[in-house]
C-alpha cells in the first residue's frame, strides 16, 4: 500500500466520521440555542436547564440514526477490507 492509498483511506475515515456526529451536533446546537434563548427572556440561568435536554435530545438523536449510521460504518469497512489486500 502506497502512501497515497494510506491517506485516501485516512480521509475517508475521517469524512465519515464528521458526517456520522454531524447530526448529533445539528440537534445538540439547536437545542442548546433554543435553551439560551428561553433562558434569557425569564432570566434563569441554572446550568441544569441547558445540560440535561441536550443530552437527552442527543441520546434520542443518536438512537434515531443508529441504524444509517451503522450500515455507512459497515459500507466503509467492506470497502476498507477489500481494497487493503488488492493493494499490498
Amino acid at each position: 500500500m502506497s502512501v497515497d492509498q494510506a491517506i485516501e483511506l485516512s480521509r475517508q475515515a475521517v469524512i465519515l466520521t464528521l458526517v456520522l456526529s454531524m447530526p448529533v451536533m445539528v440537534v445538540a446546537v439547536v437545542v442548546g440555542l433554543i435553551i439560551s434563548i428561553l433562558q434569557a427572556v425569564t432570566q434563569l440561568q441554572d446550568q441544569t436547564l441547558s445540560f440535561v435536554p441536550k443530552v437527552v435530545a442527543m441520546f434520542l438523536t443518536s438512537l434515531y440514526i443508529l441504524p444509517w449510521a451503522v450500515q455507512q460504518a459497515m459500507e466503509y469497512s467492506v470497502t476498507l477490507f477489500t481494497e487493503i489486500p488488492g493493494n499490498l
